[in-house]
C-alpha cells in the first residue's frame, strides 16, 4: 500500500447513475475544496463516459482520476486507467455498488471523499474478455437476456430499476433456453450445457447471507460457475441448493476457482455477453483473463485495530 494524496483531480460523474442530482457537482467541489484538492467536476451523458474518461486519463497535471456512479461507471473509469500510474477514487453512487463494497469503499459520500484526499492505494485485480474489461464478473445465457429486457423496460416504459429486474428475471425464466459451451482451462477442456455461465473478478461467495459478495479482489484469480440444467425448474432447484450450502451434493453443477485464463467455445460465432452488468454480443471464442494488481485504487487508510484495510 502507498500514500501520495493527490492535489488536482477530474471527477467523472454518471448524469445517469443511481444516486445523481444536479445539486451533486457543487456538492464535490465543496467536499474537495476543504480537503485542499482541485477537483475539475464533469457531469457527462453514460454514452459520453468512455471519451471522457479516456481524455481524464492522459489529462497533463491530473494527479488521479475519480468516477461517480454505479458498477458500470467505475469499470469504465477502470478501463481507461488499469495498467498505469493513475490511481482511480470510487465514489457510489450508482444502486448496488458491488465492487466498492468488495473493495471496503465507504458509501457515505463524505467518508467517500476522505479516502481519495487520504492518498492511501492498493493494486487490486480487474479481469477482460476478449480485451473488455471488467471489474466484477461476467456472464453468458440468462443473464444477459434479462439485462438486455431490463434495459428495455427502463427504457421504454421508465420503469425503476429494481422494478424492471424483478419482471424481467420471471419473462427470462419463462423463455428458459440454455447453451452448449466448451470450457478450456490450464490445457484441459470440458464440454457442458448450461443456462448460465458465470466469470468472476476473483472469486464469489454462494451461501445465503453472502450472495454475490468478495473476500478479496487482490487475489490473483478468476472463478466459474454453471448450473447443468436443462429446465426452468431444474436450474432454479440448483441454484437454489448452491445458495443454502449444498452444491457439493449436486454432481451437475460446475464450479471452478484458482485459475487466470479461460476460453469458452461455441457452435456460434457470437454470444451476448454481460460484464458488470451491461450486455453486449462478443466473438466467440470468449477469452477471459485475469489482470492482477493492474488496477490502482484509493482506499481508506487503516485504522490501529486492522478495521479499513480491506480487499
Amino acid at each position: 500500500m502507498s500514500s501520495t494524496p493527490p492535489r488536482k483531480i477530474r471527477v467523472v460523474i454518471n448524469r445517469g447513475g443511481g444516486s445523481f442530482g444536479d445539486d451533486k457537482a457543487s456538492q464535490l467541489e465543496g467536499l474537495f475544496e476543504a480537503r485542499g484538492i482541485d477537483a475539475e467536476i464533469m457531469a457527462v451523458e453514460p454514452g459520453e463516459l468512455d471519451r471522457h474518461c479516456g481524455e481524464a486519463a492522459k489529462a497533463h497535471g491530473v494527479d488521479a482520476l475519480v468516477a461517480a456512479g454505479g458498477d458500470g461507471t467505475i469499470g469504465t473509469a477502470a478501463a481507461a486507467v488499469a495498467g498505469t500510474e493513475m490511481p482511480l477514487g470510487i465514489l457510489p453512487l450508482g444502486t448496488l455498488n458491488h465492487f466498492a463494497r468488495d473493495a471496503g469503499i465507504p458509501l457515505d459520500l463524505e467518508e467517500a471523499v476522505a479516502a481519495i484526499a487520504g492518498g492511501k492505494t492498493r493494486p487490486v485485480d480487474v479481469a477482460e474478455v476478449n480485451g473488455r474489461l471488467f471489474i466484477n464478473n461476467s456472464a453468458v445465457g440468462l443473464y444477459p437476456r434479462l439485462v438486455r429486457d431490463r434495459e428495455a423496460q427502463q427504457r421504454h416504459l421508465g420503469r425503476p430499476k429494481k422494478r424492471a429486474m424483478a419482471v424481467a428475471a420471471l419473462r427470462t425464466l419463462w423463455r428458459f433456453s440454455h447453451h452448449r459451451l466448451t470450457i478450456r482451462v490450464e490445457g484441459r477442456e470440458a464440454a457442458i450445457e448450461t443456462p448460465l455461465l458465470f466469470i468472476g473478478n476473483n472469486r464469489y461467495e454462494m451461501g445465503l447471507m453472502s450472495l454475490g459478495k468478495r473476500e478479496a479482489i487482490d487475489g490473483g484469480e478468476l472463478c466459474l460457475y454453471a448450473p447443468l440444467a436443462r429446465t426452468a425448474a431444474r436450474f432454479v432447484w440448483i441454484s437454489m441448493r448452491a445458495v443454502f450450502g449444498r452444491e457439493d451434493e449436486v454432481d451437475d453443477f460446475v464450479m471452478l476457482d484458482g485459475f487466470q485464463a479461460v476460453e469458452i467455445r461455441s457452435k456460434y460465432a457470437r454470444l451476448m455477453v454481460a460484464t458488470d452488468g451491461e450486455a453486449q454480443s462478443i466473438e466467440t471464442p470468449l477469452k477471459y483473463k485475469l489482470r492482477a494488481g493492474a488496477l490502482k485504487l484509493f482506499v481508506p487508510s487503516p485504522s490501529p485495530d486492522g478495521e479499513g484495510d480491506h480487499a
